[in-house]
Formats: structure tokens, C-alpha cells, sequence
């Protein structure tokens, strides 16, 4: 079974899903936000492997919180 997890605002979405992998779960993260010169959209795998599905969803879901706040503050430039 795979976990996925979905927060959303009118300007921005993260989206979380798990993945079975040797030694537990990693977790791949989407986020998307608007700019003034579209929509901005990336995606990673998240570094760590989880012991548990929902250990993952949930950091998953974190960190791609942590990615849209500094990215919508320009702290982060991609």
C-alpha cells in the first residue's frame, strides 16, 4: 500500500506520496506555486529512507512545506 498526502492553498500545493524501497519507504515530494511568470513546479525524492509509510508521507509533506515557504519568500531561487 502507498501513502500520499495533499495540503493546498490558493496559491500553492504540496503533494507527498510513498514508495516501498530496500531498508523501509522514501517519499516523492511535488510542489507547485504561482508567480508572476507562471506556475513554478518541482519535484525531488526526499534524501532519507523511513522506517514507516507514514513517517515518510508526513516528512514529505514537511518538507515540501519548508521548499514553498522559502521558495514564495525568495529566500530559495530555482
Amino acid at each position: 500500500m502507498a501513502l500520499s498526502g495533499n495540503l493546498c492553498d490558493s496559491d500553492w500545493s504540496v503533494k507527498a506520496a510513498t514508495h516501498q524501497t530496500t531498508g523501509g519507504f522514501d517519499c516523492t515530494i511535488q510542489l507547485s506555486h504561482n508567480t508572476p511568470e507562471g506556475v513554478f513546479q518541482h519535484e525531488f525524492t526526499h534524501s532519507k529512507i523511513f522506517p514507516t509509510e507514514s513517517e515518510a508521507v508526513l516528512t514529505g509533506l514537511r518538507e515540501g512545506m519548508v521548499w514553498v515557504q522559502l521558495k514564495m519568500s525568495k529566500t530559495l531561487s530555482v
